[in-house]
């Protein structure tokens, strides 16, 4: 039996901003055949329904060698830490880049030329306001479809520049820009989610078009997602398991046991509720 890697980094229970927590639970053999992945990391990583800052995930990228492309699944830390970066405590603060600036931001405009990526998620997680003096509420997001969602994402290598014989460390970002209608009620920015027919060229390291790239940064539609609330032990990332993403009432939610603190800044009424998401098993 092979052994799966384990995500986690030591001081990874933190909650970000958004976009920040989500589920990334796919077997490789389905993202091998979702992404036409040429590649693949052995052992497999443990599927999670809690991925944090610092985890480790899989990511999707086209890399050229020898005149050929081909395409990976590769196992990325999530934050990214720009090549020029004297400290690795940087990506801490790096795991969201703002597509309206991605093209210009030190920290990423690089990756934007030359390393874009696709992150793989069955959905992700944001918290919604009730009103002062009450905690905030969990609320799950998936495509309707069911089917696994593709951030647009951008990576990094990096090696400790005071130890020239030190290992490369791969790191990576998810780009947001504005919520759709559906999610402005819950938050003003989302991941940007890209359809499978962009994904060729988001991943291509030859295109160099770069406006062309960033016309693809835009909201979801608001009829491919479904949002709905969740219980708050999501708000501890040492909490994981196919109960977090199962459907409460707000009521219900509030009574649990407080498992921690919310994420992101939200405010005004709750998104549309929809069906349960059936995950892979």
């Amino acid at each position: 039996m092979t052994c799966a890697t384990v995500r986690r980094w030591a001081g990874s229970d933190t909650v970000g901003g958004m976009c920040g927590r989500f589920v990334q639970v796919s077997s490789p053999e389905l993202l091998v055949d979702q992404f036409g992945v040429d590649e693949v990391p052995d052992p497999p990583l443990e599927g999670s329904y809690n991925v944090a800052p610092r985890d480790t995930v899989y990511v999707v990228r086209d890399r050229v060698a020898d005149d050929k492309k081909r395409r990976y699944l590769s196992e990325l830390r999530w934050g990214l830490i720009p090549s020029w970066a004297k400290d690795p405590k940087i990506g801490d603060r790096m795991i969201n880049a703002r597509a309206e600036t991605v093209a210009d931001a030190p920290a990423y405009k690089r990756a934007f030329r030359q390393h874009r990526c696709l992150v793989p998620a069955e959905g992700f997680y944001e918290w919604q306001s009730q009103g002062r003096g009450r905690r905030k509420q969990p609320m799950f997001v998936h495509r309707r479809d069911g089917q696994p969602m593709a951030f647009a994402g951008l990576w990094s290598a990096w090696r400790d520049p005071s130890d020239p014989d030190a290992d490369w460390l791969r790191t990576c970002v998810i780009v947001t820009t504005d919520a759709n209608r559906l999610l402005e009620p819950i938050h003003d920015r989302m991941p940007v989610v890209l359809e499978e027919r962009d994904w060729e060229r988001w991943l291509d390291p030859g295109i160099d078009d770069l406006d062309s790239l960033q016309r693809l940064l835009v909201p979801s539609a608001e009829d491919r997602l479904v949002v709905y609330p969740v219980s708050d032990l999501v708000n501890k990332a040492d909490n994981d398991g196919s109960e977090l993403v199962e459907p409460v009432e707000p009521a219900e939610a509030a009574a649990l046991p407080t498992a921690g603190a919310g994420a992101g800044a939200s405010d005004g009424d709750q998104g549309n509720n929809g069906g349960q998401l059936l995950l892979p098993r």
